[in-house]
């Protein structure tokens, strides 16, 4: 499943990231630092230093929005979420080739190992800022190409080969991290996914009805028999 989460980050988030990112002391190093022995040949980016001031004040700030956020967690169901990181791509290092991210990663920050079920890509540059820079997923509904304004973000199957278009004018500034969810299954995740929105919308329109608590149930039954807690 792809979605697009609008508006994650507020307007002041963002400018008080990209106050961070841009300074001229960001500790930005050589994106292949993190990248496995297959993605090395294809990465050619930048990745803010994961053990600066910086990039821990950032992690607290995406991590505080996505847990306020309901359709993320709808969406997600998240069991784990693996660090945000934080990459910048420019005409000096300016893309990623298509690659599949490894299935599961240790975090840095907590040495916790997370099963990469879902990714996520938070934009922090806005699409007149750079030429470029699309998000380039390969799905079962084809090719998808994604460049949101900052504070935007997506999320897409961790399953999925994706890439990074070059970026030739300006700068492309995101954050990316995955979720290990309590339900395995994008399929299953999908599904309940769609039950949960469509049972807020038959709720927002005729309230609480014996209909809507009836799905409820069936809702939270197939969590409690699809969910790994």
């Amino acid at each position: 499943m792809l979605l697009t989460l609008p508006a994650l980050l507020s307007p002041e988030e963002v400018r008080h990231a990209r106050t961070l990112l841009d300074a001229p002391d960001a500790p930005w190093v050589d994106g292949r630092v993190s990248a496995g022995a297959q993605a090395q040949h294809v990465k050619r980016n930048e990745q803010l230093a994961q053990d600066s001031a910086q990039a821990a004040e950032l992690r607290q700030l995406i991590l505080a929005a996505v847990q306020r956020d309901p359709l993320f967690f709808s969406a997600t169901l998240p069991r784990k979420i693996y660090n945000p990181l934080f990459n910048r791509y420019r005409p000096e290092a300016p893309t990623y080739g298509a690659h599949i991210d490894n299935a599961v990663m240790r975090s840095h920050a907590d040495g916790q190992w997370v099963r990469t079920d879902v990714s996520c890509t938070v934009f922090l540059a806005d699409p007149d800022e750079y030429d470029g820079g699309e998000l380039t997923i390969h799905d079962t509904f084809g090719v998808q190409r994604v460049k949101l304004p900052a504070g935007h973000a997506v999320l897409y199957p961790g399953t999925s080969l994706h890439s990074v278009a070059p970026v030739t004018r300006g700068a492309r500034l995101a954050s990316f991290f995955w979720i290990e969810s309590m339900v395995r299954s994008d399929e299953q995740r999908r599904l309940l996914f769609e039950l949960d929105m469509n049972l807020l919308q038959l709720r927002q329109q005729l309230g609480e009805t014996a209909q809507t608590t009836a799905l409820t149930g069936v809702y939270h039954n197939l969590l409690r028999m699809w969910a790994t807690p």
